[in-house]
Protein backbone atom coordinates (compact mmCIF):
# COMPACT_ATOMS: atom_id res chain seq x y z
CA UNK A 1 0.00 0.00 0.00
CA UNK A 2 2.96 2.25 0.88
CA UNK A 3 4.33 1.58 -2.58
CA UNK A 4 1.44 2.65 -4.26
CA UNK A 5 0.60 6.32 -1.89
CA UNK A 6 4.80 6.47 -3.47
CA UNK A 7 3.81 5.91 -6.90
CA UNK A 8 0.92 8.01 -7.06
CA UNK A 9 2.72 11.08 -5.57
CA UNK A 10 5.47 10.57 -8.12
CA UNK A 11 3.09 10.98 -10.96
CA UNK A 12 1.52 13.69 -9.70
CA UNK A 13 4.61 15.70 -9.07
CA UNK A 14 5.40 15.29 -12.58
CA UNK A 15 4.85 18.39 -15.00
CA UNK A 16 1.63 17.20 -17.46
CA UNK A 17 4.30 19.06 -20.03
CA UNK A 18 6.95 16.52 -18.96
CA UNK A 19 4.28 13.68 -19.43
CA UNK A 20 3.99 11.58 -22.76
CA UNK A 21 0.66 11.66 -24.01
CA UNK A 22 -0.56 7.81 -24.07
CA UNK A 23 -0.69 5.92 -26.95
CA UNK A 24 -3.29 3.11 -28.61
CA UNK A 25 -1.26 -0.21 -29.23
CA UNK A 26 -3.56 -3.08 -30.98
CA UNK A 27 -3.12 -6.65 -28.98
CA UNK A 28 -6.03 -8.54 -29.92
CA UNK A 29 -9.29 -9.20 -31.78
CA UNK A 30 -12.28 -10.56 -30.35
CA UNK A 31 -15.07 -11.87 -32.25
CA UNK A 32 -18.23 -12.95 -30.67
CA UNK A 33 -21.00 -14.54 -31.84
CA UNK A 34 -24.20 -13.95 -31.11
CA UNK A 35 -28.02 -15.91 -30.23
CA UNK A 36 -31.61 -14.49 -30.71
CA UNK A 37 -32.11 -11.09 -28.87
CA UNK A 38 -34.44 -11.49 -25.71
CA UNK A 39 -36.57 -8.57 -25.61
CA UNK A 40 -37.08 -8.21 -21.59
CA UNK A 41 -39.66 -5.37 -21.68
CA UNK A 42 -39.65 -1.89 -20.06
CA UNK A 43 -37.74 -1.47 -16.53
CA UNK A 44 -37.27 1.19 -13.89
CA UNK A 45 -33.85 2.20 -15.81
CA UNK A 46 -35.53 1.50 -19.35
CA UNK A 47 -36.62 -0.87 -21.91
CA UNK A 48 -33.93 -3.86 -20.92
CA UNK A 49 -32.72 -6.90 -23.33
CA UNK A 50 -30.22 -9.74 -23.19
CA UNK A 51 -28.36 -10.64 -26.25
CA UNK A 52 -26.50 -14.34 -25.72
CA UNK A 53 -22.91 -14.55 -26.73
CA UNK A 54 -22.68 -18.21 -27.97
CA UNK A 55 -19.08 -18.56 -29.12
CA UNK A 56 -16.35 -16.44 -30.82
CA UNK A 57 -12.50 -16.68 -31.78
CA UNK A 58 -9.84 -14.62 -29.96
CA UNK A 59 -6.62 -13.75 -32.47
CA UNK A 60 -3.73 -11.51 -31.70
CA UNK A 61 -0.04 -11.62 -30.86
CA UNK A 62 0.19 -13.30 -27.77
CA UNK A 63 -3.61 -14.30 -27.00
CA UNK A 64 -5.03 -16.62 -29.53
CA UNK A 65 -8.11 -18.94 -27.94
CA UNK A 66 -12.22 -18.91 -28.38
CA UNK A 67 -15.27 -17.42 -26.46
CA UNK A 68 -16.79 -19.16 -24.37
CA UNK A 69 -20.77 -20.07 -25.04
CA UNK A 70 -22.99 -19.12 -22.40
CA UNK A 71 -22.59 -15.78 -21.94
CA UNK A 72 -24.55 -12.21 -22.35
CA UNK A 73 -24.44 -8.92 -23.25
CA UNK A 74 -27.00 -6.95 -21.44
CA UNK A 75 -28.29 -3.78 -22.88
CA UNK A 76 -30.47 -0.52 -21.87
CA UNK A 77 -31.98 1.96 -23.65
CA UNK A 78 -31.81 4.95 -22.24
CA UNK A 79 -34.02 8.36 -22.08
CA UNK A 80 -31.54 10.39 -24.10
CA UNK A 81 -31.64 7.77 -26.98
CA UNK A 82 -28.06 5.89 -26.47
CA UNK A 83 -28.17 2.25 -25.47
CA UNK A 84 -25.65 0.97 -22.44
CA UNK A 85 -24.14 -2.87 -22.46
CA UNK A 86 -22.30 -4.74 -20.42
CA UNK A 87 -21.01 -8.03 -21.71
CA UNK A 88 -19.60 -10.88 -19.36
CA UNK A 89 -17.78 -13.85 -21.21
CA UNK A 90 -14.94 -16.20 -20.56
CA UNK A 91 -11.90 -16.46 -22.59
CA UNK A 92 -10.43 -19.60 -23.29
CA UNK A 93 -6.32 -19.43 -24.36
CA UNK A 94 -5.24 -22.25 -26.64
CA UNK A 95 -3.29 -23.68 -23.96
CA UNK A 96 -6.22 -24.05 -21.55
CA UNK A 97 -6.52 -20.60 -19.45
CA UNK A 98 -9.54 -19.25 -18.89
CA UNK A 99 -9.82 -15.27 -18.43
CA UNK A 100 -13.20 -13.19 -17.65
CA UNK A 101 -13.78 -10.10 -19.22
CA UNK A 102 -16.17 -7.92 -18.82
CA UNK A 103 -16.88 -5.01 -21.45
CA UNK A 104 -19.14 -2.30 -20.99
CA UNK A 105 -19.94 0.55 -23.58
CA UNK A 106 -22.26 3.25 -24.47
CA UNK A 107 -23.87 3.15 -28.07
CA UNK A 108 -25.46 6.61 -29.81
CA UNK A 109 -26.40 7.84 -32.59
CA UNK A 110 -26.01 11.20 -34.48
CA UNK A 111 -28.84 13.31 -35.69
CA UNK A 112 -29.34 11.43 -39.22
CA UNK A 113 -29.75 8.30 -36.78
CA UNK A 114 -26.33 6.96 -38.18
CA UNK A 115 -24.54 4.95 -35.24
CA UNK A 116 -21.25 7.05 -34.07
CA UNK A 117 -17.95 4.83 -33.28
CA UNK A 118 -18.61 2.84 -30.57
CA UNK A 119 -15.83 2.56 -27.48
CA UNK A 120 -15.57 -0.71 -25.36
CA UNK A 121 -14.16 -0.71 -21.52
CA UNK A 122 -12.61 -3.73 -21.13
CA UNK A 123 -11.63 -5.14 -17.68
CA UNK A 124 -9.75 -8.53 -17.82
CA UNK A 125 -9.40 -11.10 -14.54
CA UNK A 126 -6.96 -13.79 -15.80
CA UNK A 127 -4.84 -16.41 -14.05
CA UNK A 128 -2.26 -15.32 -12.13
CA UNK A 129 0.96 -16.36 -14.78
CA UNK A 130 1.44 -16.02 -18.83
CA UNK A 131 -1.98 -13.78 -19.03
CA UNK A 132 -1.38 -11.73 -15.38
CA UNK A 133 -0.43 -8.55 -17.91
CA UNK A 134 -4.04 -8.60 -19.16
CA UNK A 135 -5.21 -7.22 -15.10
CA UNK A 136 -2.21 -5.28 -14.87
CA UNK A 137 -2.87 -2.87 -17.75
CA UNK A 138 -5.46 -0.12 -19.10
CA UNK A 139 -7.37 -1.49 -22.93
CA UNK A 140 -9.81 0.35 -24.96
CA UNK A 141 -11.81 -1.96 -27.58
CA UNK A 142 -12.97 -0.64 -30.51
CA UNK A 143 -16.92 -2.51 -31.58
CA UNK A 144 -18.35 -3.01 -34.94
CA UNK A 145 -20.23 -5.58 -36.40
CA UNK A 146 -17.91 -8.71 -37.43
CA UNK A 147 -18.21 -8.61 -41.46
CA UNK A 148 -17.91 -11.40 -43.44
CA UNK A 149 -18.83 -13.55 -40.96
CA UNK A 150 -21.15 -16.53 -40.63
CA UNK A 151 -24.67 -15.40 -38.89
CA UNK A 152 -24.73 -12.44 -36.06
CA UNK A 153 -21.21 -11.64 -34.55
CA UNK A 154 -19.56 -8.56 -33.40
CA UNK A 155 -15.31 -7.73 -33.85
CA UNK A 156 -13.95 -6.02 -31.24
CA UNK A 157 -10.22 -4.45 -31.63
CA UNK A 158 -8.86 -4.21 -28.33
CA UNK A 159 -5.85 -1.59 -27.37
CA UNK A 160 -3.49 -1.69 -24.78
CA UNK A 161 -2.81 1.56 -23.67
CA UNK A 162 1.01 2.61 -23.29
Amino acid sequence: MRMLAVTAAIALATPAAAQEAPQLVEAFTITAELGEVLDVGETVRGPRRIIPITGGQVEGEGLNGTVRPGAWDWQIDRPDGCTDLEADYFIETNDGALINVVNRATICRDEEGNMLPVFTRPAFEPPLGEYQWLGQGMFVGQLGPAVGHDGPAVRITIYRVE
